[in-house]
């Protein structure tokens, strides 16, 4: 496993804790269903993996997810929907990470946002069709959707939600990548030195 820095780690934890509370401050959209909410805690954990790397990145959204169902809990009881927004996370910073290392540029960014949203719509789609929607009826005690009613509600709802929540994501992280490039790229230079 890859031992970080107390910079590192003092970095990971500040940004975990801005991501907690971007995740306060969620919204719903509304043509969606209301459980599902936009917020924006996924850029301070894109952040932390463009300086420190994916695992940086993944810590951001573990911490993230973890304060949040010790502090606001779950109406499952199990942390399903947190759990959900975790690997959300994952799959929207790892491939702009990944895309954006082999792209450095503004076009690289913007190339490594779109692919980090496609990756989060699509494999959400299908994640919440055999995982997180039986999971949340089973936990719930309600009656399990039917095959056609779960495509129904991810085609109609999920899918088109996580595409638009991954623009707004995408948008606000540009503004700031604009500015904030240079700085990122020489806490990358200070890292490896």
């Amino acid at each position: 496993m890859k031992k970080f820095s107390v910079k590192a780690m003092v970095s990971i934890g500040m940004l975990s804790s801005i991501s907690y509370v971007l995740m306060l401050l969620n919204f719903p959209l509304p043509p969606f269903p209301k459980f599902l909410m936009v917020d924006f805690s996924d850029i301070p954990a894109l952040i932390a993996a463009l300086i420190f790397g994916p695992v940086a990145g993944i810590l951001v959204e573990f911490l993230k997810n973890t304060l949040d169902y010790f502090m606001t809990g779950s109406d499952t009881g199990v942390p399903v929907g947190h759990v959900a927004n975790f690997v959300a996370g994952v799959l929207f910073i790892l491939p702009t990470y990944y895309i954006y290392q082999r792209m450095k540029s503004h076009k690289g960014m913007t190339f490594a946002l779109v692919a980090g949203t496609t990756s989060m719509a699509i494999l959400m789609s299908v994640l919440n069709y055999y995982v997180f929607l039986p999971a949340y009826t089973l936990f719930l005690n309600m009656p399990a959707m039917s095959g056609p009613e779960a495509r129904a509600m991810i085609v109609a709802g999920i899918l088109p939600f996580n595409f638009v929540k991954g623009i707004l994501m995408s948008v606000i992280f540009m503004l700031m990548f604009t500015r904030m490039k240079t700085w990122i790229e020489r806490q990358q230079t200070f890292k490896n030195a």
